[in-house]
């Protein structure tokens, strides 16, 4: 069994909470065989599908890939055609390097894989990157998408914008990862030196500067793995793009918004502007959770979005 111990945007991080990865235990049901579908552009995904109903996508976070979801495969699939894909550049995929990659060509991706397996409109659910990922599928796409389950979007450039007395904290926030987490990983990745490009990251966001020494050797080879991403991201492509607040208030989609009480400030301050500026949206922050919530109150997590899914089955 792989520990996906406590991550960061998908990343494994040294305190045990622990996930296993897709195939290494046992299922409810036969483990998925893994498939891949051409979504054209010389691109593929592969990706597991179990289950029948309306259908459900999940969509993983940085550094990270399809067997994130593991745990929650089999309960969805009880009442849902659930799909895990992985991301672009994610393990297991082998697609060519394309210049300008970033999340909205992750959000392309997912819109043909949609459109490949016919699937729309989906329930969408992504965690960190992912709900980034389908947070802006939705507003390029809406027609794809019937409902969203978004776990801690990471749409920095919403801190710009944010309004009333955390206006001047949101700039500073934004100013401050920009300058000291995006542009020494762009430098190191554009040097070639991989690793210390997700240290930077890691001891970023958990605000210790030996947060990446502390994991362990097979910690940091799965986070490894799955670090193809960044290459491709960091060195001709974008982290963080523009989402604008015009085109969060155009998604359609109810949104079902959750949040950790105990995740990365910032996230918290993103979670509250897309409360604000997206039509329809609830949004529920647990109390004893971090960024992890899917590993750390998987029950609750799961419970609330089924029920969110429920309720607009025919939306």
């Amino acid at each position: 069994m792989i520990g996906f111990t406590r991550r960061v945007f998908g990343v494994a991080a040294a305190t045990a909470v622990v996930a296993p990865a897709l195939g290494t235990t046992s299922w409810a049901r036969a483990a998925p065989a893994l498939k891949v579908a051409d979504i054209g552009n010389d691109l593929a995904l592969h990706y597991v599908e179990a289950g029948s109903g309306s259908p459900v996508i999940f969509v993983h976070g940085s550094i990270s890939d399809y067997t994130y979801w593991h745990d929650q495969f089999d309960p969805f699939a009880n009442t849902h055609r659930v799909i895990a894909y992985s991301r672009r550049y994610n393990y297991p995929n082998i697609n060519p390097a394309r210049a300008g990659y970033s999340a909205y060509g992750d959000a392309a991706d997912l819109a043909a894989l949609i459109e490949r397996l016919d699937l729309g409109p989906a329930h969408i659910v992504g965690h960190s990157y992912g709900a980034f990922t389908a947070l802006i599928l939705a507003t390029r796409r809406p027609g794809l998408v019937r409902t969203l389950v978004l776990a801690e979007a990471p749409a920095v450039s919403l801190l710009g914008h944010v309004q009333g007395e955390r206006s001047a904290e949101g700039k500073a926030m934004l100013a401050d990862i920009r300058s000291r987490m995006v542009a020494p990983m762009t430098e190191a990745f554009r040097k070639g030196e991989r690793e210390r490009g997700v240290e930077i990251f890691v001891d970023y966001v958990n605000q210790d500067p030996h947060e990446w020494e502390g994991f362990s050797a097979a910690s940091k080879a799965e986070t490894m793995r799955d670090v193809g991403e960044w290459d491709v991201m960091m060195t001709t492509g974008e982290l963080f793009p523009e989402v604008t607040p015009a085109a969060v208030r155009g998604v359609a989609a109810p949104a079902l918004l959750l949040s950790g009480a105990k995740s990365y400030p910032f996230l918290g301050v993103i979670d509250e502007e897309l409360t604000r500026l997206l039509p329809n949206n609830r949004r529920i922050v647990l109390d004893d959770a971090g960024h992890q919530m899917w590993f750390q109150r998987p029950e609750i997590c799961r419970s609330t979005a089924l029920a969110f899914q429920a309720e607009h089955s025919s939306a």
